[in-house]
């Protein structure tokens, strides 16, 4: 039986932006479409949001935004159409409903409120995936050194990951694809996020195979100083990963959107691992805090390489803070 953390909790702050966040990948990389859903609960607020990102095999992308009053938390984990919903040991049933706005580029995303002539379609979307975990729940803050763990807690209290087989359909449209046993994971934090607060985040879910995934993330602080967390997959075990180091991030020569990511990653066993990342198509989700400060949050599936092996594949997030 796989361990199952809290699924719920009582705000620790009245901060109007702390929230219960839940988030869920999966790649089908034999059909190439995957893509990333979020809900997230603001009780004092309130508030509820949600988003839906597919990344198409022909380049293109779907999406799915919305929000509303919080209603359904925390008896159920839903706003609008999006339900991530906890069945029992270890599985997860995502299901969605709803109109998808697609667009040929991923990264005008962002501007089609302004410029709807770069929506290419509007058309009725369709999720139902069941989520089967392969690894026991990991909860970052419990093997966190002190320092990195007071730098995390710009994005949140705590945070679990569970690694996944896939299966289901993803429909668009009259498009229909069977997802069978792709890779997948989730997460979840509760706290008080300050994505305009810090400045980068890198956030990288990889899988390889059944056997061997990784999941390294580091929080940047104004003064340099790094927060790291994740773990190694390997065998069957979850093995924490000790230390992060950035050695390349590189840009576009508009100095905006990440072209590659280079790490070098020290488990807690002592071995040394090189990380080596890149994005595909790009999402960018922009954020702007009441004192003006905005970061620009990049939603991708991306290629990794990990100690010399090719062939992984996954969630390549990373946070920047713009000004």
């Amino acid at each position: 039986m796989k361990n199952m953390e809290p699924l719920t909790h009582k705000s620790s702050s009245e901060d109007p932006n702390w929230n219960e966040s839940y988030y869920f990948v999966f790649y089908d990389k034999d059909q190439r479409i995957g893509g990333m859903t979020r809900v997230g609960f603001k009780p004092n607020k309130p508030e509820g949001m949600t988003f839906l990102f597919l990344f198409l095999p022909d380049g293109s992308a779907a999406a799915f935004h919305a929000t509303d009053e919080c209603l359904e938390y925390p008896e159920s984990l839903k706003v609008e159409g999006m339900v991530h919903q906890f069945i029992e040991d270890g599985r997860w049933h995502y299901q969605f409903e709803g109109p998808l706005v697609i667009v040929e580029d991923p990264e005008s995303l962002p501007e089609v409120r302004r410029k709807p002539k770069l929506i290419t379609e509007i058309a009725e979307g369709a999720l139902d995936l069941e989520f089967s975990a392969i690894n026991e729940t990991y909860e970052y803050s419990e093997h966190m050194a002190p320092d990195s763990l007071e730098r995390g807690k710009k994005t949140g209290d705590e945070h679990w990951e569970q690694i996944a087989v896939i299966n289901g359909k993803v429909s668009i449209g009259d498009r229909t694809y069977e997802i069978r046993d792709a890779m997948g994971q989730r997460d979840h934090t509760h706290g008080i996020r300050d994505w305009a607060g810090i400045q980068n985040w890198f956030y990288f879910v990889i899988w390889f195979n059944r056997q061997l995934a990784i999941n390294p993330a580091a929080v940047v602080g104004d003064d340099g100083g790094f927060g790291t967390g994740g773990f190694l997959f390997k065998d069957g075990e979850n093995i924490p990963l000790a230390s992060i180091r950035i050695l390349t991030h590189e840009f576009r020569s508009d100095g905006r959107f990440p072209i590659k990511t280079v790490m070098e990653l020290v488990d807690a066993n002592g071995e040394k691992h090189i990380l080596k990342a890149a994005p595909g198509p790009i999402i960018p989700v922009p954020f702007t805090d009441e004192k003006g400060r905005m970061s620009v949050l990049i939603q991708s599936i991306g290629s990794f390489e990990l100690d010399g092996r090719k062939g992984g594949f996954g969630s390549y997030e990373t946070l920047t803070r713009e000004k």
